[in-house]
């Protein structure tokens, strides 16, 4: 008798997580505004802990908020902000770009909650933008692996797997 070969399933290094992403601008530009205050909320507006993980593997019992996506060196350490990429560096979540971003548990309930964006530093960033609130959706999520991207796209269509759009006006 033969041993028995064990097959064991491969697996992707972002199997339970995904990603809400977000490009925010202003109308009429595609620039990522800077230094913006983006958490979840619930359906009153309040921010949303991650008590005890459950929304997301990382900042247990913190209020879930969104940080931006950063460059890094060929060494994989960060740049300093503004550093343009011209070859050796690219971004650190490179399906994100110059995004903000937000890793969540693969089954965070999106569509019970919404994103809310706050201008926090005045018109340091371009201007003082009126403060949004915006639903999410399942399909907002970013699903990583390959073959959970592949049956979320049958399922969803074309509008997984992109970031939320949010478009801010001036006070």
């Amino acid at each position: 008798m033969g041993a028995k070969a064990q097959q064991t399933a491969m697996h992707c290094g972002y199997d339970f997580t995904s990603y809400v992403v977000l490009e925010v601008h202003e109308t009429g530009k595609k620039e990522n505004i800077k230094n913006l205050k983006i958490t979840i909320v619930d359906s009153l507006g309040r921010e949303v802990i991650n008590v005890n993980n459950v929304y997301s593997w990382k900042k247990a019992n913190q209020p879930m908020k969104f940080t931006r996506n950063y460059p890094i060196g060929a060494d994989n350490k960060a740049l300093p902000e503004g550093t343009q990429l011209t070859g050796n560096e690219r971004w650190y979540f490179p399906f994100a770009k110059d995004t903000y971003l937000l890793s969540v548990s693969k089954q965070f309930p999106a569509d019970s909650f919404s994103v809310k964006v706050e201008d926090v530093d005045g018109a340091e960033n371009g201007g003082k933008f009126k403060t949004v609130i915006v639903p999410l959706h399942s399909y907002n999520m970013y699903i990583l692996c390959s073959n959970e991207s592949q049956q979320a796209a049958a399922k969803f269509g074309r509008k997984m797997n992109k970031p939320v759009e949010v478009v801010l006006e001036k006070e």
